[in-house]
């Protein structure tokens, strides 16, 4: 079956591919800016955009009203006043732009004038043998935190019929925001945790060593064995029971047993359809490779195709044009409506300050801007576990990002000081003492 593009109105169509924060704010970007055309969202589960960042928090959690479907970023009833279609559990397999259709799994084609690429990101397994072994869980969607949550659930019970037994193990492979996040949730529900960190520090690529140790020192004043420096090197089943559990192999040689294996090891872009298609894809190394290269428009180098979110990578306007790929819902959001205004024809570049948050056990972690190349680090209170205190990041005098835990003040003065290019003075951040407003009035002197 083949869906036209133009209908017989003349109204352009829209075709948004992924249905997670970035589809939800694109679609809700163009209701607000009254955009005539048809809107069409295609996503490969079986439900349409719902809250994700609960799938590694409150999703684990023992409070039973989490055991529900996950909360939708929209009501059903918003798609169908605004005519929008949602099109669930339908994958997308190729792009013809010349003729601008997409072929779906099953065959059907589907005409679009414009096609917004939210294909978001795949969280990696790493290659190790047994990696796949069921009871081993990634947190991509909402059914894998019900798989895991149910499995959880069913070791704890076991283990609440044998008094002499110790709690049951999980392990959590990477110690990122996903994989900290699942640990303090897993920890809260009763289990004992070990968290295998294959780097030198916990958030290694997102924060300093003072927050990085502050972190390391909650987790394992909450119980966690925290193993850095060492990786998973095998998962095997425990026996042939799947109530047997998981036995773990870590790469100095140790042997653990587990109920559940957690895997946080980060996330690559959803970028094959738009490589297939022969779209501009980024090509570095490391932390710069992969993602759609798209430009401050969120436009890609086909001009009637946009991408955002975490599968494209745009030039930085506050960072000195720096290309990155964000893996956030702020910058999710914030893409989509930069693609919006563009797509209803009032086109604004991008601007957007990236920031990030982390909840851990009774710990609020707020990130705002990008860390990357700073040379002077400020410490503005005292980092230790039931102390708020803020790391203020500077290059070459400017503020680049801040990190603030517990810190909602210091939060708010980064995020007014780095979209302005603030030079604060280095002495004032670091007094406690000092207010917002002296350390505003001097990054203007």
């Amino acid at each position: 079956m083949s869906v036209p593009k133009a209908d017989d109105g003349g109204r352009p169509h829209c075709v948004v591919v992924g249905a997670g924060h970035a589809a939800a704010s694109l679609c809700a970007a163009l209701v607000q800016l009254k955009w005539s055309g048809r809107i069409t969202v295609v996503g490969d589960e079986p439900r349409g955009p719902y809250h994700r960042p609960p799938l590694s928090k409150a999703m684990l959690a023992a409070d039973a009203k989490h055991d529900a479907e996950p909360d939708p970023l929209r009501p059903a009833a918003f798609y169908d006043d605004h005519g929008i279609a949602l099109r669930t559990g339908t994958r997308v397999t190729a792009i013809d732009r010349a003729a601008r259709t997409l072929t779906l799994a099953g065959g059907d084609t589907l005409g679009y004038d414009t096609l917004v690429l939210a294909t978001g990101s795949t969280h990696r397994r790493p290659p190790v043998p047994g990696i796949d072994t069921p009871g081993v869980f990634t947190l991509q969607t909402a059914d894998d935190a019900a798989r895991l949550r149910a499995r959880v659930a069913a070791a704890l019970a076991a283990a609440g019929d044998r008094p002499e037994v110790s709690p049951p193990r999980a392990v959590v492979v990477g110690a990122g925001f996903i994989g900290l996040e699942a640990a303090a949730s897993l920890r809260g529900r009763g289990l004992d945790v070990t968290v295998l960190e294959m780097g030198e520090r916990v958030l290694g690529r997102v924060t300093s060593p003072t927050v990085s140790d502050f972190y390391a020192a909650l987790h394992r004043g909450r119980g966690v064995d925290l193993r850095l420096r060492t990786s998973a090197a095998k998962v095997e089943a425990a026996g042939d029971d799947p109530g047997d559990g998981l036995r773990v192999t870590t790469s100095a040689g140790d042997t653990l047993d587990a109920a559940v294996v957690v895997v946080g090891a980060g996330a690559t872009p959803n970028d094959q359809l738009a490589r297939d298609a022969g779209l501009a894809i980024a090509e570095g190394e490391g932390a710069a490779r992969g993602g759609v290269t798209v430009d401050a428009f969120n436009r890609t180098s086909d001009e009637h195709i946009y991408a955002v979110g975490d599968c494209c990578r745009q030039p930085a306007a506050l960072y000195e044009g720096a290309p990155l790929r964000l893996e956030s819902v702020q910058n999710a959001s914030d893409q989509a409506k930069t693609a919006a205004a563009a797509i209803a024809g009032d086109p604004k570049p991008h601007r957007a300050l990236p920031w990030f948050w982390s909840d851990q056990y009774d710990v609020k972690l707020q990130i705002a801007g990008i860390n990357t190349g700073y040379d002077e680090a400020v410490v503005r209170g005292t980092p230790a576990v039931g102390e708020a205190f803020s790391v203020f990041y500077l290059k070459a005098g400017q503020l680049l990002a801040v990190d603030a835990v517990n810190d909602a003040r210091a939060y708010a003065l980064g995020s007014r000081l780095i979209p302005a290019g603030g030079r604060p003075d280095p002495a004032l951040l670091a007094d406690v003492s000092a207010t917002p407003k002296s350390i505003l009035d001097s990054a203007k002197e």
